[in-house]
């Protein structure tokens, strides 16, 4: 079984260089056309991944579906796994997109320049593989210890389902958060960017001017005030250090999520890397267009409370709709965002005649 573990972490390690080393070694402005490729990339190898996992636990390949399933009490064979790893994948991507509604908003809070929002967003997600690996690991160990957490999930969800059915969000001031006020404290922060550095040092060259491309070049204050050799973070370290904060906090709703379809390691930590591997490239998609989907959240709301309930209700659904009940858990999901997208693309429409 560590052998397939080895196997998909060099795989993944391999893509993140590919994407950093060779497709994007320079930083430059992601467009829209090249944002939509990587994006329809990114869904194809995700959803093509699913074929491994169906020969994979079909055949038990290095161990693969050796164990039993904890959430249904089944040993997951090639059609379980591959229909737990795509429910898993489209839940965890779909509730990625509501993380992309709080990136533009930092974006636009710490007026990070386009160019550097790749860089941001790379480096945000290798944070967010590293700590969803964790609550995953520490996850399944509770669920195998104590089964009683899933019902413990289910709730949770259904709680916080209810809160983005019901509270608005109010765009806050990041500045004003506990986080970017304790980063302070501990670091010095230079007054404006330095090209795609998120470190300076006080009197050396990096740090002797304050690049934006398309703008003049200024003399950074903060700079010039501390003592020379010190080691500074600039804006777009605190930019990454909201986005990382951001993706713990949404990762708290998505782990539990996917631990109600499965609490089977592999397809857990699978479906979600490859649901964080494409969210740069959806937000480059998506970013211009958020306002148009105004009933995704509601929908993204729907999908929680009904993955909540199925993590209450999963013996009872069982012995009512078969043994593959987790099918058409997949297609409720698939069903509720259509009806969310399409429902706000019909009411935008509408409402663009009407103007």
């Amino acid at each position: 079984m560590i052998l397939i573990w080895i196997g998909f972490l060099a795989f993944v390690l391999a893509l993140l260089a590919l994407d950093l080393g060779v497709l994007h070694r320079k930083a430059h402005v992601v467009l829209m056309k090249e944002a939509l490729l990587m994006s329809a990339l990114w869904i194809t190898l995700g959803i093509a991944f699913s074929i491994f996992v169906y020969y994979g636990y079909e055949n038990h390949w290095l161990g693969l579906g050796a164990s039993t399933d904890a959430v249904d009490g089944t040993i997951n064979d090639g059609q379980s796994a591959t229909i737990k790893y795509l429910t898993g994948y489209i839940v965890e991507k779909s509730l990625s997109v509501d993380n992309i509604f709080v990136i533009a908003m930092l974006f636009g809070f710490f007026a990070v320049p386009a160019i550097y929002q790749h860089r941001v967003l790379f480096w945000g997600i290798i944070g967010a593989l590293v700590m969803r690996a964790v609550m995953i690991v520490v996850g399944a160990a509770l669920i195998a210890e104590f089964h009683w957490i899933l019902y413990l999930f289910g709730g949770f969800l259904i709680i916080t389902a209810l809160k983005m059915f019901f509270l608005k969000t109010e765009n806050k001031d990041p500045n004003q958060n506990i986080v970017i006020g304790t980063t302070r404290k501990l670091f010095p922060v230079t007054s404006h960017y330095h090209s795609e550095h998120f470190l300076v040092r006080a009197g050396s060259p990096a740090s002797q001017k304050s690049e934006v491309p398309g703008s003049p070049v200024e003399l950074d204050e903060a700079v010039t005030r501390i003592k020379p050799g010190t080691l500074m973070l600039t804006p777009l370290a605190l930019a990454l250090v909201m986005v990382e904060t951001t993706d713990l906090i949404f990762a708290v709703d998505s782990i539990p999520a996917i631990f109600a379809i499965t609490a089977d390691p592999f397809l857990v930590f699978t479906s979600n890397v490859f649901a964080i591997l494409g969210l740069r490239s959806l937000y480059f998609a998506l970013a211009g267009m958020i306002t148009k989907f105004k009933y995704l959240k509601p929908a993204l709301a729907m999908v929680l409370l009904v993955v909540g309930v199925k993590m209450l209700t999963a013996q009872w659904l069982k012995e009512l709709l078969g043994e593959y009940f987790n099918f058409y858990l997949l297609g409720a999901v698939l069903m509720i965002l259509a009806i969310g997208v399409v429902g706000s693309l019909f009411v935008d429409s509408s409402e663009e005649k009407v103007g």
